[in-house]
């Protein structure tokens, strides 16, 4: 039977596409901070609804209402429309490449959305789990040049459909302690770098840039130690 808290949890949810378009309204303004401040709480927001939506049985309590085709509404416009966004309205690639990049991520993140397959056995990904707006922010804090912006846009784009696996922070078990202090130190990082108005000292982008790198590979790292392990007898 529903409850207020099932209710809660749900438009927690919900609040996401608030915040998505608070962000749009920011890169229309080219306020690239405050677009950040407001993806940074969508982030938080899809962080905490899923293990309190499991904590509360909100599918078994409201079966009629769908709360993870809700999530993955809000989460492609966070993730992916509102990156896209960003990359066709800001400075990181010449304007004759910023529409198409911005088109090839909103494009590729939608096909990826209605891939059944993107789940692993160990609740990882399967290929690039289109979180373009963690890759845009780096971009935008670490302002590298056009070209280098491109080809990760590109490569990341191609690796959404590859067999390469990336972590889930919270849902794999495997280093998941490490994991999940390399996530959090990562959002601290990217709180001071919000802080800073995306020009943080030396010490934040090195530790931006570490965990960044730690994230990108780790499930892969994870992938290839699983299949070299050897069979028990």
């Amino acid at each position: 039977m529903p409850t207020t808290k099932t209710w809660a949890v749900h438009l927690l949810t919900a609040s996401g596409a608030a915040f998505a378009l608070l962000a749009a309204l920011a890169v229309a303004r080219g306020a690239w901070v405050e677009t950040f401040l407001w993806l940074g709480a969508a982030l938080f927001v899809d962080g905490v609804d899923g293990p309190l939506a499991r904590g509360f049985r909100v599918g078994e309590r409201v079966p009629w209402f769908d709360g993870a085709i809700l999530d993955m509404v809000i989460d492609y416009t966070t993730y992916v429309f509102i990156p896209a966004l960003i990359l066709a309205r800001s400075d990181l690639m010449p304007p004759m490449l910023a529409a198409p990049a911005g088109i090839l991520v909103a494009v590729i993140g939608a096909l990826y959305f209605a891939d059944t397959r993107m789940k692993t056995r160990e609740y990882g990904f399967r290929g690039f789990p289109a979180v373009w707006n963690m890759v845009v922010f780096v971009l935008m804090v670490f302002a590298p040049p056009p070209v280098f912006s491109v080809i990760v846009i590109v490569a990341l784009a191609v690796l959404t459909f590859s067999p390469v696996e990336f972590v889930h922070p919270v849902r794999v078990k495997r280093l998941r302690p490490l994991t999940l202090t390399v996530t959090l130190a990562w959002s601290i990082f990217s709180l001071l770098s919000v802080l800073a108005e995306l020009k943080p000292n030396q010490l934040v982008l090195a530790g931006l840039g570490l965990t960044t790198v730690y994230l990108t590979i780790i499930g892969a790292v994870l992938q290839a130690t699983r299949f070299r392990l050897p069979r028990r007898s």
